[in-house]
């Protein structure tokens, strides 16, 4: 629970929020490397694609439900 509330906190430390990337940040940096590394853009459903959409929108239903699962059997 902790976890799944502090995470979106932690991406937006990154960079990732609402307003978009963060110029400066680290994830103005990971942005940049994936972009040169893709040919100028970011693939859909990359790393930086998905942080980005946590910090612009948050968690979806789905997303929580997983994450909940999954780190309640890494607690037990």
């Amino acid at each position: 629970g902790v976890a799944l509330a502090g995470l979106p906190l932690f991406i937006g430390a990154l960079g990732f929020t609402g307003a978009g990337i963060a110029a400066g940040s680290i994830a103005a940096k990971m942005m940049s490397a994936a972009a040169i590394a893709n040919g100028g853009g970011v693939a859909a459903g990359s790393t930086v694609a998905v942080l980005q959409s946590v910090g612009a929108a948050g968690f979806s239903l789905g997303t929580k439900i997983g994450l909940t699962s999954v780190l309640g059997s890494l607690g037990a």
